[in-house]
């Protein structure tokens, strides 16, 4: 692989970013992490595990609900890094609501964070691969969720399956000029987002602390709770040229939950 590949990872300070970001880096990526400034003290320990694998890093402090700073965090990362190929739109948020009670802000919230962030990821990469000349991958993060709707995570639900109409629509969009666009659906990803859905659901249907995580882990056929390595591996696949001929595709890496 060509040494000045470039990888800008969304949400990479910790959890599925974070292994994300290490996969593609073993694949021979520069990688920039783009996560909020009060993680950037997770995030210079993920800039060293890269370092360790003989590749170069670096970390943005990034809002991806603001616009102004995604097309900033690529700019860094082309700059810095002297190339610009890839983009994982993976930084995101769950709320776990009845529908009754889910609020403006609630919408606002969720949606500024896993949608428009998408947006502004396709719209930013897509820049810049046109101003480099390069046909890029655009990478997103999708989730069951965004195949099939689960109660008390409607606000969650509705933000997923936009992403899936985003990743379809930009992928027809952006077609003409070599860049294509997918998106990863994880299931149950043992990160602290599924220990925030797993207290709030405890509060909402009573069940013990770990109660509900373990009936939903006993859905996987697999058998098992995901890892973010798992996750990694699917979009190490997207990054690849073995995706070449693969756009508009949300694939599902949920452990045999849903068949789509």
């Amino acid at each position: 692989m060509d040494s000045t590949k470039v990888a800008l990872v969304t949400g990479a300070g910790q959890g599925i970013g974070r292994g994300i970001a290490l996969q593609l880096a073993s694949d021979g990526y520069h990688i920039a992490i783009a996560d909020l400034a009060f993680q950037e003290d997770k995030a210079r320990v993920v800039v060293k595990e890269i370092e360790e694998l003989g590749r170069k890093a670096i970390f943005v402090a990034t809002d991806v609900s603001k616009k102004e700073d995604i097309f900033a965090a690529v700019d860094a990362a082309a700059e810095q890094l002297g190339s610009f190929d890839v983009i994982v739109n993976n930084a995101g948020i769950a709320q776990v609501k009845p529908i009754e009670e889910i609020s403006e802000e609630d919408l606002n919230k969720i949606f500024s964070i896993n949608v428009n962030s998408v947006v502004f990821g396709i719209q930013a990469a897509a820049a810049k691969f046109t101003a480099l000349g390069k046909k890029g991958k655009i990478i997103s993060a999708a989730s069951i969720a965004a195949v099939k709707g689960f109660p008390i995570l409607g606000a969650y639900s509705a933000s997923k399956f936009a992403v899936r109409g985003l990743t379809q629509v930009a992928a027809q969009e952006l077609a003409p000029r070599g860049i294509t666009v997918n998106a990863y659906a994880p299931g149950i990803v043992g990160t602290g987002m599924w220990d925030l859905i797993d207290e709030k659901l405890s509060e909402i249907n009573g069940k013990s602390r770990g109660e509900n995580l373990k009936e939903n882990v006993e859905s996987i056929m697999l058998g098992r709770i995901e890892t973010p390595e798992d996750v990694a591996g699917v979009v190490s696949f997207f990054a690849s040229p073995k995706a070449d001929y693969v756009t508009g595709q949300v694939l599902l890496v949920d452990g045999g939950m849903l068949y789509n």
